[in-house]
């Protein structure tokens, strides 16, 4: 399969990725190689970037996609500007995440794991994130957790949001 070459910018932090771990060990460094990657192409990964990280690294490409497709962080589609990752998980939905989801849902107008037609949203479910105490919560681009929603605060998330994507337009 041919690959999309790499940039020098991917490859400086692969690199850097690498030095962390034993020299034998190149797998260890292919999470934040493919979270990099991810993140110069615009938020996803494609076939092509993969097996340049599996070139680049000396791996079969079989092993980045295994590794790939089975972490919630690698996408493989172009997602929204602001990715909503809604836990689903028993604590999260005892305590109110489905009423959470179909509000997120009615409000943008997409079901789960769709993107608003405008590229803003992607609305995704993951099954924890290990804040179990502080149920139900999202987490917004992989980053940022809001902890003890409710629909007042995600209605005041979505409004600062769209707020601010107005002005950086």
């Amino acid at each position: 399969m041919t690959a999309q070459p790499l940039s020098e910018s991917s490859k400086a932090v692969i690199d850097g990725w690498v030095k962390k771990f034993p020299k034998d060990h190149p797998r260890a460094a292919l999470c934040g190689a493919l979270k990099h990657v991810q993140e110069e192409n615009g938020g996803h990964l494609t076939d092509d970037l993969m097996t340049s990280v599996a070139n680049y690294l000396g791996l079969p490409p079989i092993e980045v996609f295994e590794v790939a497709s089975f972490y919630d962080l690698c996408e493989f589609q172009p997602i929204g500007r602001y990715k909503l990752a809604v836990c689903t998980n028993v604590s999260c939905m005892l305590c109110g995440s489905t009423e959470i989801v179909e509000h997120l849902e009615k409000r943008l107008g997409i079901k789960m794991g769709e993107t608003t037609p405008d590229g803003l949203f992607t609305l995704r479910d993951v099954e924890c994130l290990a804040a179990c105490i502080n149920a139900p919560m999202l987490q917004l681009n992989d980053k940022e957790l809001y902890e003890k929603l409710t629909i007042a605060d995600v209605d005041a998330l979505l409004d600062r949001l769209i707020d601010e994507a107005k002005t950086k337009e």
